[in-house]
């Protein structure tokens, strides 16, 4: 068979490629997609589903990222509702008109009301004037206030765990749960767009995803918390509530007034730079924002709360803040609002322990609190283990104040013979030469008796070794939240404030003054001196009359405990109760 030529074989293939496209494009024509419509397009949620069918559908579009389309249309709720997170933790009340935070109550924390009631850490009153939590800034004034007005469409899963096994629906308005929730909140009025995901989980934190949109362009936003914040009950001034942010592990506090803009303190001023972490706190609470794939920038400010006090209208700060993104783009933090438990913090990242402010004392103060804490593990009252913590703590530095008294008997005994040089020499100036031979000359007397010249400050060894444990358990007496609204004995129904009868103060001033009476003084200690260690007792008790009662009845306790040491060292081996201040004094 004669084979085809390179002609031939070329046309054959041309012919076979017309062919077979024509067939492909006569019975294989692609089908013409329909025109989309605007009601297609629209993204719209749906109030929560309450039946067990609706629940899955909802649970789908909660968990769903929101997208915006560039033409967007209006998606609007019919009426304002609340909505209820709840867990073993805390009752968290949120409003879809806003998406805003309306009530954040701590179950095992309470406040001072008579009965207590779990502790509210939103300031309804300054809220309802300023703003409320979870609310949107915007750098658009105009914006920002039909973002934080607009009634929010919700979409939510609502189910609770009944018996083993078996899930029923909760009410509508509640929600309580044994995993993390999550609850979709949107709105538009047709050019802006906003869309926020809370998703709670079982400890203190929750996640928030929040994109604002304007005509499909993306918008810079941040989520604040504004309105007050802690325990208003207790701490009425707002100076006590701080503004922090971590920058690069350096943790900075703001008070009041450095937020906003010198001289205009509504407008909220940016912090330069990214940050760790930043947030708001009181004493014993803290609402954090933490950056989880978007980075964090801070914004602050003061705002003013008016209110009638005795009759009378006045005004207090409010400190305010923002977390979000300085560029246009969705928003995801993660948030801490809860109780300053070192434990608790310790277990978020990055570590919130540094809220926890022990100063320069906190290479002492967490080994005591971590001792406090577990001698409660044994001693069920927070008080009595202040006690017993502070008869180990006087039982360990006792060999020390043992060690000073001796050196203060040695130093008693050549008294005498310091006194005669000083005495030798008191004539000449401070300048003169032969000065010089009276340091010679009780350099001697130190050496013949084997004396260090630093014993001469030995008495107050003991009290100087205690002052970093005093400053560490002021630290841990009045900051940490286990004492919050402990209860001692009779009067004493809180530890970590003041007693209000000022017994415990009152009585540690005294025991310190029968200490100081029980303590002979040195020869070289002159009466004036004597008279100020005297005085001291008066000042200690005008000081500490507005230190927490745990700390009061550590310093009671421990002069208690001082008073029967220096009875046992008095019996031992006593030192002169005159000195010859007061026989020149006699003749």
């Amino acid at each position: 068979m004669k084979e085809m030529s390179d002609t031939a074989r070329m046309v054959v293939f041309v012919a076979s490629v017309v062919l077979i496209t024509f067939i492909w494009v006569r019975f294989y024509k692609p089908p013409v997609p329909p025109p989309q419509t605007s009601s297609q397009t629209a993204v719209q949620t749906s109030p929560a589903q309450t039946g067990v069918a609706g629940q899955a559908g909802a649970a789908a579009a909660a968990g769903a990222a929101p997208s915006h389309p560039a033409n967007v249309s209006a998606v609007q709720a019919s009426a304002e509702k609340t909505f209820v997170v709840e867990s073993p933790l805390y009752r968290v009340e949120l409003s879809n008109r806003g998406a805003v935070v309306r009530s954040w109550k701590l179950k095992k924390y309470f406040d001072d009301a008579k009965p207590p009631h779990p502790l509210d850490l939103v300031n309804p009153d300054a809220a309802q004037e300023l703003g409320w939590p979870f609310s949107l800034k915007l750098a658009d004034a105009q914006l920002e206030s039909d973002a934080n007005s607009g009634l929010y469409q919700a979409t939510a899963a609502y189910l609770r765990v009944g018996a083993p096994g078996a899930t029923t629906a909760a009410p509508p308005q509640a929600t309580q749960f044994d995993a993390p929730v999550s609850i979709l909140f949107h709105w538009s009025d047709g050019h802006l767009d906003v869309t926020k995901k809370l998703t709670f989980n079982l400890d203190y934190q929750l996640s928030i995803e929040e994109s604002a949109s304007l005509d499909g362009k993306p918008l810079a936003s941040a989520i604040t918390w504004q309105g007050g914040f802690g325990d208003k009950g207790v701490y009425k001034a707002s100076q006590l509530v701080t503004v922090f942010y971590q920058q690069n592990t350096k943790l900075n506090m703001l008070q009041y007034t450095k937020l906003g803009v010198p001289g205009n303190q509504i407008q909220a001023l940016q912090q330069p730079g990214l940050v760790d972490f930043a947030g708001i706190e009181d004493q014993f609470f803290t609402a954090t924002f933490i950056p989880d794939g978007t980075d964090l920038s801070l914004w602050h400010w003061t705002q003013w709360h008016h209110y009638v006090d005795n009759n009378q209208q006045t005004s207090e700060p409010e400190v305010e803040v923002a977390a979000g993104s300085a560029v246009a783009g969705p928003v995801k933090l993660r948030a801490y609002v809860g109780p300053k438990d070192l434990a608790l913090l310790s277990k978020v990242q990055p570590s919130l322990e540094g809220l926890v402010n022990f100063g320069w004392t906190g290479v002492i103060a967490k080994p005591l609190l971590f001792a406090l804490q577990w001698l409660h593990r044994y001693i069920p009252n927070w008080g009595w283990a202040i006690v017993v913590l502070t008869l180990i703590i006087n039982t360990a530095v006792f060999p020390l104040k043992m060690k000073s008294w001796r050196s203060m008997q040695v130093m008693q005994k050549v008294a005498p013979e310091m006194r005669a040089i000083q005495d030798r020499y008191k004539k000449y100036s401070m300048t003169d030469p032969r000065r010089k031979k009276m340091q010679e000359d009780m350099a001697e007397v130190y050496q013949k008796h084997g004396i260090n010249p630093l014993a001469q400050m030995s008495g107050c060894l003991p009290m100087l070794l205690q002052m970093p444990i005093w400053w560490a358990l002021w630290r841990v007496l009045t900051g940490a939240i286990e004492l919050r609204h402990a209860p001692f004995i009779f009067w004493i129904h809180d530890l970590s404030v003041k007693d209000p009868y000022y017994i415990l103060p009152i009585s540690m001033a005294i025991t310190m003054y029968f200490m100081t009476k029980m303590t002979p003084q040195s020869a070289a200690v002159d009466p004036a001196q004597q008279k100020m260690m005297q005085l001291m007792p008066l000042m200690f008790v005008v000081i500490f009359f507005r230190y927490a009662s745990g700390l009061n009845l550590y310093m009671f306790t421990s002069n208690l405990v001082g008073v029967g040491q220096q009875y046992y060292l008095n019996r031992t081996r006593p030192l002169p109760s005159r000195s010859p201040f007061k026989k020149k004094q006699k003749q």
